[in-house]
């Protein structure tokens, strides 16, 4: 096994936030964060890897009364039909008049039997 001799470095998570949050500001170079820093770019973008892939932390200081802020999905119950009203046709010819009312779920038999009967 090759090693360079020098121990791994360890970074508090004060820093690693400190860096995040300088790398989420608009405009930001990781590059020149890392480097501001004293550190390897390739780092810091393992770092935002990591952040990435991890669910969003619960504050632990968070009483009862918060609310987390986070995306959860619900299952809608899925939409009732709506209710098709009636179809109310009042014929007159004449003296005569005639109402009719038809099912709603039936228009297509209604528009058929009026075409029929408006011959």
């Amino acid at each position: 096994m090759h090693s360079n001799g020098a121990p791994r470095r360890r970074h508090d998570a004060e820093l690693k936030a400190t860096v995040l949050a300088d790398c989420d500001e608009p405009g930001a170079s990781i590059a020149a964060v890392a480097q501001a820093h004293g550190l390897n770019a390739n780092l810091v973008h393992k770092w935002r890897r990591r952040r990435r892939q991890q669910p969003p932390a619960v504050d632990a200081m968070r009483t009862d009364d918060q609310v987390a802020e986070a995306f959860v999905p619900l299952q809608l119950p899925a939409p009732a039909a709506a209710a098709i009203p009636d179809i109310r046709i009042e014929l007159r010819r004449g003296a005569t008049t005639i109402n009719i009312a038809w099912p709603g779920q039936a228009a297509n038999e209604c528009a058929a039997w009026l075409r029929e009967w408006l011959r």
